[in-house]
């Protein structure tokens, strides 16, 4: 039995819910996920289905989808096998608690994907990596050498055929040429005072104000920082008998829930990018 995604989205018009499911019905799928959305205001239809199949040719499913389907309703679109793992490479520096959090569930299979690689500008993280038996790339990063270490990423991402990257906790800027390689396929973490709080030390300065609520927010990396389309965020309320030190622990914590609940909807393939907003299908 076959489990396949399909994504869609395209210029709202009516019969396109009545044609995929026929579609799908004609080729003896049974359909056991389906939904969508419209965004009215610039008139776009999304959807995804997931269809379970006694028989299947991908090759031949996506050549008549094409032609029967996505031709004439002027669709994008993406078919995707359910049991295929992504291969997910990570970016890190020196923080560990994105990191720990991630390869706890990759061990216990909590993610449908496959590890590879981790990819590190410092060594710090090299023992956590080798105590779950990760391969660790140790590649330094500085103005003089950033295109230089670029390359090299790139090479072993390519190498390791990775499909997308997770930076948990990466603190380097990724310029356009790794970007461009890997459009919407770069998930990145932080905390949610942007742009209010800053620098550095984004805590000590919520601290200052009294902040009420800290959060946290995951999105895909454009070349303006920051502000590519977004996966997940949360929030929690604080109060003034927090230290900046539960402000930190209470972030951190939100930075884990909301990293590991975006790449589960990367690998799920649940998210659609579009015009800089994503559509999540829960």
């Amino acid at each position: 039995m076959k489990r396949i995604i399909i994504q869609i989205h395209c210029k709202d018009k009516s019969g396109i819910i009545a044609s995929v499911t026929d579609f799908i019905s004609s080729g003896n799928g049974n359909i056991v996920y389906i939904d969508q959305h419209v965004d009215r205001e610039q008139d776009i239809f999304f959807m995804r289905t997931e269809s379970e199949f006694e028989s299947f040719s991908m090759a031949t499913f996506k050549s008549k989808f094409k032609t029967e389907l996505a031709n004439q309703f002027e669709m994008n679109w993406e078919i995707y096998n359910a049991e295929d793992k992504p291969k997910m490479a990570l970016f890190v520096s020196k923080y560990d608690h994105c990191l720990y959090d991630i390869l706890g569930r990759y061990r216990s299979g909590e993610l449908h994907c496959e590890l590879p690689l981790i990819i590190s500008n410092h060594l710090d993280l090299k023992p956590t990596a080798d105590y779950f038996n990760i391969p660790f790339y140790h590649i330094p990063v500085n103005k003089d050498t950033k295109a230089e270490a670029e390359s090299k990423q790139l090479q072993l991402l390519e190498k390791h055929n990775v499909d997308f990257i997770v930076l948990a906790r990466y603190m380097q800027i990724i310029s356009g040429r790794l970007i461009d390689r890997y459009t919407n396929k770069i998930i990145n973490i932080h905390h949610s005072f942007l742009p209010a709080f800053i620098g550095a030390k984004p805590y000590h300065s919520a601290f200052k104000r009294g902040v009420k609520i800290i959060g946290a927010t995951s999105h895909y990396i454009t070349e303006e920082l920051d502000a590519g389309p977004i996966i997940e965020q949360d929030v929690a309320r604080v109060s003034h008998t927090y230290s900046i030190k539960d402000l930190i622990t209470k972030g951190r914590d939100l930075e884990k829930i909301v990293l590991a609940t975006a790449i589960k909807h990367h690998i799920n393939r649940k998210v659609m990018v579009y015009n800089n907003k994503t559509v999540i299908f829960y």
